[in-house]
């Protein structure tokens, strides 16, 4: 009965990993954030009590992939918390169920979105700080950051010529030459593509191979 299970375990994170084989660049996540804990599964589900298990929705820290999560019994989790979810050992994830979209969260997932968004643009500071540095013109009128939500052409124009004068080198000197936190705008255009089809993908590049 054991290795039943596992191999079922092993078949349903090949077939999370076989979903996102369209994008050939992208890799696995090793780390998610919890968005909501259900410990005894979603409220619609009618299964007796002793069928349902543990089970959480999650965000990717890397690709922003939205997720649900199989969680080992006895290992209850907390809002915002991080997870390995990645190969080898995992100490509170038994596998990843299925990928989710935006519709399918819970309305505490929802809720919890944004903040661990921004919790993962913090980890990921250099990542941000170079799309900053370098993120171009997409047309002779649209500059790449006009796309990040509370960012206009008069401040476009500012961090264009204080990147040119010298390279951002973190989100506080940022926020130190531009005086706008721009982990805000960065998280909301996050958010934003997540919800809801967009014409240009910044940050979620799984949901352009969707298009």
């Amino acid at each position: 009965m054991k290795k039943q299970q596992t191999t079922t375990h092993k078949y349903k994170d090949k077939q999370y990993k076989n979903n996102n084989k369209n994008n050939k660049k992208r890799k696995f996540e090793e780390y998610a954030y919890i968005l909501d804990y259900l410990e005894y599964g979603y409220p619609e589900d009618n299964r007796p009590m002793y069928m349902k298990k543990p089970i959480a929705q999650a965000f990717g820290e890397k690709q922003f992939v939205l997720m649900e999560l199989s969680v080992k019994e006895g290992n209850p989790l907390e809002l915002a918390e991080r997870v390995y979810i990645g190969k080898g050992k995992r100490d509170k994830i038994d596998h990843v169920s299925r990928m989710l979209k935006y519709d399918d969260l819970t309305p505490t997932a929802k809720t919890e979105l944004l903040y661990v968004i921004k919790e993962s643009v913090k980890r990921n500071e250099k990542k941000f700080v170079d799309f900053i540095n370098t993120c171009p013109s997409i047309t002779p009128r649209l500059h790449t950051l006009q796309l990040l939500p509370g960012i206009g052409k008069a401040l476009m124009w500012k961090i264009i010529e204080e990147r040119e004068f010298k390279p951002f080198e973190s989100f506080e000197d940022i926020e130190k030459r531009i005086h706008r936190n721009i982990i805000d705008s960065i998280a909301k255009r996050i958010e934003d593509e997540l919800k809801s089809p967009q014409k240009y993908y910044l940050f979620v590049k799984w949901k352009s191979q969707q298009h």
